[in-house]
């Protein structure tokens, strides 16, 4: 646990709080970030997907937040309670101390929509405290309006209400778009400040009691749920908090996982590389089923392959990359009139990456398949029907260019790792055939095979640089990436790893950076250090039989979590500062997994 000093509740740095400074709490439909100064500076309304009320983490000026925070100096220490996702803070002050415990709460009975509980502790002494809710809908685009019902502050816009209820936390007051507080803490004295919301629904404006009950109740759950994982291997505490976030980040209408609960926060500061990563991506597909199955999420596990099943059935047999949480496409890209995080412009909502072709996407699906089955799980003879025709045309498109697993915008080529993941896909259909799980007659079943020899030659002729000891970036470049290592990963690599291995030294030489690896020789100045591709190389060091090398590269990647046990997309490798949208899904699924395969390997 590490204390932090601030000046009341001032911000940061350069005004800005660094993006690792966040926690996040959520309640199976949206997410909310909390910096360590007791901001919440990100919060969509009603679902993770939908337009922000609070944005102060894009644009300070007009993205709104709601602060609790002690109004003279502190020092602060966080921590969620053990096994949950209700996350406390406790502040030093010089003349007392005091606790805030607070979550997004689980609906019991008759419940607001979506209800932000923040209590108030006094643990000694006194300690004036300071609030304010500063709703701006729509991602700052739409007025605020600001009335009182029963007495209680309401503030609509764009068909959200939002009410503020406050208990021995001051009369609030109301004055240009916010509401606000002051009251001070007393030792053994408790004070409550609830945020309710609804959107095309009647606003319930709940009681203190009720309020206090469903945060109770709230903890219960995730301690329960906690407690049922299933995961006792090394680095479980990274693992248990990993997979409580990844259960944050499953939209639980759907079963669908969100790759983060963020838009456009940078991979470079003052960089335009700045996306919305709120949707459902299938590169992530495997590495869920497989993180799921082997920490006991079966019903999660259950859900994200079904509701997989069903998105893709839109566009069938061709694969979008990306997904929105109801399993729709994902929706066209626009820029938003937002000063961007420490100005890294421009503000992106939706993605246009959605309909690039990504060759990788067929192998990640089929590959999930075939770890879903493998885990005793029945595929219907629909779903089965339809995943040997996505073969099928895997075998008809390997051989065009792509936009790769990092969604190049400006280059279509033909990536290594797209084309071993084609191979992964037409062997995974393969084998379900053989186990009667796919449909397929020998001579189906041999074109399959057939064109997988032809990409394997392709990949071994085109794609391997005797020179660099290496696979390449794409047939014939002299760039490396990252992403070959899922070769190692998705099973690409059999009995002869002396190339994957060789790869591996020539990554670390020309991507690392201490425990790190950059994604790319093309960007590596771009950039931080991409967290995913650090813990795959865990992961293919332990497949590979390096397991010493794995588990003390291991060792160090756990240490650049944040204080409360969250990653990043990228991180820094010189600071340490996290970048890029946050927490970011694909990272800790990468944790999970990394960490399995060493348990296994040192089995």
């Amino acid at each position: 646990m590490s204390a932090v000093a601030y000046a009341g509740s001032m911000p940061v740095d350069d005004g800005w709080p660094p993006i690792g400074d966040h926690a996040v709490i959520g309640d199976g439909r949206t997410v909310a970030l909390v910096a360590r100064d007791g901001a919440v500076n990100w919060l969509c309304l009603p679902d993770l997907d939908s337009p922000s009320v609070f944005a102060a983490l894009l644009d300070r000026r007009r993205g709104g937040r709601f602060v609790v925070a002690p109004d003279v100096p502190y020092e602060v220490h966080r921590r969620y309670l053990p096994g949950t996702n209700v996350l406390e803070s406790t502040y030093h002050t010089r003349d007392g101390t005091a606790r805030v415990t607070e979550a997004l709460t689980l609906p019991t009975g008759l419940a607001p929509q979506r209800e932000l509980v923040r209590r108030v502790e006094g643990l000694g002494g006194s300690v004036p405290f300071v609030w304010s809710v500063e709703p701006r809908f729509g991602y700052g685009g739409h007025r605020t309006r600001i009335e009182r019902r029963m007495g209680i502050p309401v503030a609509t816009g764009r068909g959200i209400a939002i009410s503020v209820c406050a208990w021995d936390a001051g009369e609030p007051r109301t004055a240009d778009g916010t509401i606000s507080g002051s009251f001070t803490t007393r030792d053994g004295a408790s004070s409550l400040v609830v945020m309710a919301a609804a959107d095309g629904q009647p606003l319930v404006l709940p009681s203190r009691k009720d309020s206090e009950q469903r945060l109770d109740a709230t903890t219960a759950f995730w301690e329960e749920w906690a407690n049922d994982r299933t995961y006792d291997g090394p680095w479980k505490q990274h693992v248990i908090r990993s997979v409580l976030i990844l259960k944050l980040l499953v939209f639980s209408p759907s079963g669908a996982l969100a790759a983060a609960p963020t838009t456009s926060l940078p991979e470079h500061i003052g960089g335009d590389r700045n996306y919305d990563y709120r949707f459902v991506w299938l590169r992530d597909a495997a590495f869920t089923v497989g993180a799921l199955l082997q920490t006991g999420c079966s019903p999660e596990a259950d859900s994200f392959f079904w509701w997989l099943t069903h998105a893709t059935r839109l566009t069938h047999p061709r694969l979008d990359v990306l997904y929105r949480l109801d399993g729709r496409p994902g929706p066209k890209e626009e820029e938003l009139p937002l000063e961007g995080y420490r100005g890294s412009s421009p503000v992106r909502i939706g993605n246009d990456a959605a309909h690039q072709l990504q060759l990788d996407t067929y192998g990640d699906l089929l590959h999930m398949a075939g770890l879903y089955v493998d885990g005793d799980r029945d595929i219907d003879r629909d779903s089965a029907k339809r995943l040997a025709e996505i073969a099928d045309l895997t075998c008809r498109i390997w051989e065009q260019p792509e936009s790769g697993i990092w969604e190049d915008r400006e280059r279509r080529l033909h990536f290594t790792q797209g084309k071993m993941n084609c191979a992964v896909a037409l062997e995974r259909a393969c084998e379900l055939a053989e186990r009667g799980v796919l449909p397929g007659d020998e001579q189906r079943v041999a074109r399959w095979r057939r064109e997988s020899t032809s990409i394997r030659r392709f990949v071994d002729t085109r794609c391997w640089s005797e020179e660099l000891q290496c696979y390449r970036e794409a047939a014939d470049s002299e760039e490396l990436d990252a992403a070959v290592l899922l070769g190692a990963i998705n099973r690409y690599v059999g009995d002869d790893t002396a190339r994957m291995s060789a790869t591996i030294d020539t990554l670390r030489r020309r991507l690392g950076s201490g425990p790190f690896l950059h994604r790319t020789t093309v960007n590596r100045d771009e950039e931080g250090a991409f967290l995913a591709c650090s813990f795959w190389l865990v992961d293919a060091l332990a497949r590979l039989g390096r397991v010493e090398e794995a588990a003390a590269t291991m060792d160090e990647l756990v240490g650049y979590a944040n204080d409360v046990g969250l990653f990043s997309e990228q991180i820094d490798p010189h600071t340490g500062s996290l970048l890029g949208n946050f927490p970011q899904a694909l990272t800790h699924l990468a944790l999970v997994n990394a960490a399995t395969s060493v348990a296994e390997a040192t089995r």
